[in-house]
């Protein structure tokens, strides 16, 4: 018997299991044990899913839905149902294709394409069988297919974006998902059965509809739906862009690579951001009275390109800009509030001198000379080197800053004289119908690549602080966002084609003993699915520019 015995383990307790027992049996035995349900495990740094089994002696660090993999691996399966629900519901119906688009508010925006009415009723009977194949807790099965077969199976199940993706994949095995014969791939990890998908909600918005899982803070609460229209309407006119371009997935961008429409491409894609800078410049100079734009975003949005073009757009106007970032009004690092680890809190609103911000800017409104301050991070203070400013009739100023769009920022100021700018890389690619890209990823990859090119920074640490980022933006800038006189998705649909090449090499110097190895692999593998496009020949004010090298302004 000692011979199918292995040692198992957990929070420094072992015991003994034979040899095969799945990491879900496991996991019971020490659920209590965790504040959330268990829904991956780990070994040696490499993820398992539950239904895996132990072959050897190990040690396993179980993750559950409030950890970050856990907590993506449930959206990926409740997405996984509903897709299911959807095909059961239409069957027989002229369903073309059921797609996963782009997140909304705290929800994620579903859509279907057919000669199909999507009403409340409709949604209902697809939240309805959705239930049902939670409450029969059916398994979900991985199946690991030739590269071949699995494309015959896409074909078979009109998964048209799939086909396009697997067009372009160098390995000679695909892994499907199934449940009750009803077969797809997900890009990342998967729960072991339907019935794990214990809360949700399905919601009718627009033409489409909404699901709602809990959050990783409260991952058995199922929250209330908060609409973001400014956000969904940003979301919804780059979807149109991507759909008139024709690159709405990967696959479709590898093709246009392929195919040399590229160039052209890029070129579409920076007018397309050049007229929406300039109709956001006209909006300012229509307005009258404007003297303050406050430009908001989260980190490497790219809030300096940005505010540098839009400048420029105000000058076509014949208004003089100012660039004035929020930086320059830190207070001394010796009075800098702490957060709880002790450390500098340089995203909190106290780290910045909110009252002489106020009044520097009220002197400008009433005509003043006033000497602006510069911010010494070497040395962590605040310096004035005569460098001054006065306000005429044309001028205005572009200020940019963590938070800009707070009130309690420019709280003495008038609202007639300002215009809020919320800028972020809203992602509306995706990897295909039902795998969408993450919005995050693409900034993350944007700051690794800025990073090291400027300060040297390895991709490890970039890593390590991005969580800490995260926060700071769900703090300071996400609450304020619809706020905003105007929004602008500074993504680019080329984009990571480009970044791949940058990145690539930072992350594979991320080794199986650092704490980033799960999140660097996983990097690695979302970009394994480009491919690669030079920098070379790009504008030079392109803002992707801002984070490889090469941009006409000083970024």
């Amino acid at each position: 018997m000692a011979d199918i015995l292995v040692n198992v383990t957990v929070n420094g307790v072992t015991r003994q299991y034979e040899k095969g027992t799945t990491f879900e049996r496991i996991a019971k035995d020490f659920a209590d044990q965790y504040d959330a349900m268990i829904v991956i495990a780990s070994v040696g740094g490499k993820i398992h899913e539950l239904h895996k089994p132990v072959k050897r002696d190990c040690e396993i660090s179980f993750m559950t839905t409030k950890d970050r993999v856990g907590y993506k691996a449930y959206k990926r399966c409740a997405s996984f149902i509903m897709i299911k629900a959807v095909h059961d519901v239409l069957k027989g119906e002229n369903l073309e294709k059921v797609k996963v688009e782009y997140s909304a508010g705290n929800g994620v925006y579903c859509s279907v394409t057919g000669d199909i009415a999507v009403d409340a009723e409709l949604v209902g009977k697809f939240k309805a069988r959705m239930q049902e194949i939670i409450d029969l807790d059916i398994p979900i099965w991985k199946t690991s297919y030739s590269l071949d077969e699995a494309q015959e199976i896409f074909k078979k199940n009109k998964m048209v974006d799939k086909q396009k993706l697997f067009k372009y994949r160098r390995a000679s095995k695909v892994n499907l998902y199934n449940i009750e014969g009803f077969q797809d791939y997900f890009y990342g990890y998967m729960l072991p059965s339907t019935g794990y998908v214990k809360h949700f909600d399905l919601l009718p918005y627009d033409a489409g509809f909404v699901l709602v899982t809990p959050s990783a803070k409260e991952p058995e609460i199922v929250p209330e739906y908060v609409e973001q229209p400014k956000i969904f309407a940003t979301m919804k006119e780059t979807n149109e862009w991507a759909e008139t371009l024709g690159v709405e997935t990967v696959g479709a961008l590898n093709d246009a690579i392929c195919d040399g429409r590229i160039k052209d491409l890029i070129m579409i894609q920076e007018a397309l951001h050049e007229s929406k800078i300039a109709a956001i410049a006209q909006d300012i100079v229509n307005r009258g009275g404007v003297k303050f734009v406050m430009i908001a975003g989260p980190s490497s949005s790219g809030k300096t390109s940005f505010s540098h073009r839009l400048s420029i757009q105000l000058r076509a106007h014949g208004m003089i800009p100012h660039p004035i970032a929020l930086d320059d009004y830190f207070v001394n690092r010796d009075v800098t509030p702490k957060d709880e680890n002790g450390k500098y809190d340089y995203e909190c609103l106290e780290a910045i001198d909110v009252e002489g911000f106020n009044r520097d800017m009220n002197r400008l409104l009433a005509g003043e000379e006033v000497e602006m301050p510069t911010y010494n991070f070497v040395l962590g203070k605040r310096e004035y080197h005569g460098n001054t400013l006065k306000m005429g009739e044309d001028d205005i100023l572009v200020i940019e800053g963590i938070h800009g769009l707070d009130e309690r920022m420019s709280y003495s100021l008038s609202a007639d004289s300002k215009y809020k700018v919320y800028i972020s890389a809203l992602t509306s690619m995706n990897i295909d119908e039902h795998n969408r890209i993450p919005t995050t990823d693409c900034r993350l990859l944007r700051r690794m690549v800025r990073d090291f090119r400027t300060r040297g920074a390895s991709a490890k640490k970039t890593l390590a602080m991005w969580d800490s980022v995260r926060r700071g933006e769900e703090q300071y800038i996400f609450p304020f966002q619809e706020s905003a006189d105007a929004m602008f998705n500074s993504t680019l649909f080329y984009e990571l084609a480009v970044l791949k090449q940058f990145a690539e090499p930072l992350l594979f110097t991320i080794t199986k003993e650092d704490p980033e190895y799960q999140e660097a692999w996983r990097l690695l593998k979302f970009l394994d699915y480009f491919l690669g496009i030079t920098s070379e020949g790009l504008p030079n004010n392109s803002i992707v520019k801002e984070f490889v090298g090469g941009s006409v302004f000083k970024v």
